[in-house]
C-alpha cells in the first residue's frame, strides 16, 4: 500500500460533496414550512453579518407557516429586510417581536423550475466527485512505488467510490424532485 494514496481522504471528500448537495437541497422550498429554508439568511446585526438563527428563534407551528421570534427589538427591521432580500419568495408579516412567514402554495411552473435547480445542485455535486476522482487517479499515477497491477487495483477502488457517490447523488436528487413535484 502506497503512502501517497489516502483512500479515506478521497472517500471523505466524495461524501462531503454529497453532504453539501443535501444542505443545498434543504434550502429549496417545497411548499411546506421548514426552518432549514432560513439557514442561509444573514442579518446585518451589531455591525456584522450574522446568521438569522443567531438573532432569532425559528419555529414551524403549522405546515404552511414559519415564525421568527426576534430576540432584540432593535433588530426586527433588519431581520425583516434580510428575509425579504433572501430571494426565498416569502414576505414576512410583523406581529410585535414575532415575524410570521406564510409559505405560499407552489404552482406547477414553480415546481418544474425548482426541480431544475435541484438538478443543477446535483450536477455540481457530480462534478465535485469527479474532481476528487481525478485527484485520486493523479495520486495513483504519480506513486513511483506501485507496479501496473497495484495501480489498476487502486484505480478500480477509486472508481468504485466514485460510482457509489454518483449513485447516492442520483438517489437523493430523485427523492428531492419527487418531494418538490408532490402536490
Amino acid at each position: 500500500m502506497s503512502e501517497d494514496i489516502d483512500i479515506d481522504t478521497i472517500e471523505k471528500r466524495m461524501s462531503g460533496a454529497v453532504t453539501a448537495m443535501k444542505s443545498e437541497f434543504s434550502a429549496l422550498r417545497t411548499g411546506r414550512a421548514s426552518a432549514s429554508i432560513l439557514d442561509k439568511v444573514m442579518v446585518s446585526a451589531y455591525g456584522a453579518m450574522t446568521p438569522l438563527n443567531q438573532c432569532a428563534g425559528i419555529n414551524v407551528p403549522e405546515p404552511r407557516m414559519i415564525t421568527v421570534t426576534v430576540w432584540d427589538k432593535s433588530l426586527i427591521d433588519a431581520v425583516d429586510k434580510a428575509i425579504r432580500e433572501s430571494n426565498l419568495g416569502i414576505n414576512p408579516v410583523g406581529d410585535g417581536m414575532v415575524l410570521r412567514l406564510p409559505i405560499p402554495e407552489l404552482n406547477e411552473e414553480r415546481r418544474v423550475e425548482l426541480t431544475k435547480v435541484a438538478g443543477s445542485y446535483a450536477e455540481n455535486a457530480r462534478i465535485a466527485v469527479r474532481n476528487v476522482r481525478r485527484d485520486g487517479m493523479d495520486q495513483v499515477k504519480k506513486a513511483d512505488d506501485l507496479g501496473e497491477d497495484e495501480q489498476k487495483i487502486w484505480s478500480d477502488e477509486i472508481q468504485e467510490l466514485t460510482n457509489a457517490a454518483i449513485k447516492s447523488i442520483d438517489q437523493v436528487l430523485e427523492t428531492k424532485q419527487a418531494e418538490i413535484m408532490q402536490v
